[in-house]
C-alpha cells in the first residue's frame, strides 16, 4: 500500500511536513504514512462557499444546499488529474449523499461514485451523528488492507474518525485497521 502513497508523492509534490494524529503527536509525514500503511483517503468536498446548509436543505434536492461554485470544481477537477496523473488507482470511491460531496467525487474522475450514508454531514444534524459514526466504522473495518478507498465526505466527518480537520479538498490518509491517519497538503 505504501508504494501507491509514495507515487502519489513523488509525482504530484505533496508538501510533507507534519502531521497530527488523531492522539495529537505531532511527526514527519513521509515517516508516518510509510508506517501506518494508509488504505483510505477521506477527503473533505471542494470549495462550496458559505456555512452549513439552508434551513431549507433537502438531501436530494441540491438546490436547497450548499453547493461547489466554479473555483470548487475547479479545485476537484484539477486534483482528480494530478492524481491521475500520479497513477494512483482507487478500488472504490464513495461519497456522502450531499450534492458538494457527489459533484466532487465526480469531478475527481476517479472511479465510479457509490453515495454511503455513513459519509453524511451531522453538522447540523440533518444526519444523526451516532448512526452515521457507526455505519462509517462498520464500513471501514471491512476494508481489504491491500485496496485503496477514496472516502468524499464533510470536515465534521473526518474530524470525528481522525482528529485532524481539513479545509475543502484536504485529505487525511487513513489506516482502517489500526486507526493510525496523516495529512496530506497539496502544495
Amino acid at each position: 500500500m505504501f508504494w501507491r502513497c509514495l507515487i502519489l508523492i513523488s509525482s504530484i509534490g505533496i508538501s510533507l511536513s507534519q502531521s497530527v494524529f488523531a492522539a495529537g503527536v505531532t511527526v514527519s509525514t513521509i515517516d508516518q504514512l510509510n508506517e501506518i500503511d494508509a488504505n483510505v483517503f477521506l477527503m473533505r468536498h471542494a470549495l462550496a462557499p458559505g456555512f452549513g446548509d439552508p434551513d431549507e436543505f433537502v438531501i436530494d434536492q441540491c438546490d436547497t444546499q450548499r453547493n461547489l461554485d466554479n473555483v470548487g470544481r475547479s479545485q476537484a477537477t484539477l486534483l482528480g488529474l494530478q492524481v491521475r496523473q500520479a497513477g494512483l488507482v482507487f478500488d472504490k470511491v464513495y461519497s456522502s449523499y450531499w450534492c458538494r460531496c457527489i459533484e466532487t467525487a465526480e469531478l475527481l474522475n476517479l472511479g465510479a461514485v457509490v453515495p454511503f450514508k455513513g459519509l453524511n454531514s451531522f453538522f447540523q444534524t440533518y444526519a444523526n451523528r451516532d448512526e452515521t459514526l457507526k455505519l462509517l466504522q462498520i464500513k471501514l473495518k471491512g476494508f481489504d488492507e491491500k485496496n485503496l478507498t477514496l472516502m468524499v465526505t464533510h470536515q465534521v466527518v473526518i474530524q470525528a474518525v481522525s482528529g485532524i480537520s481539513v479545509a475543502s479538498g484536504g485529505i487525511v490518509a487513513y489506516n482502517s485497521k489500526t486507526g493510525q491517519s496523516v495529512q496530506i497538503v497539496f502544495e
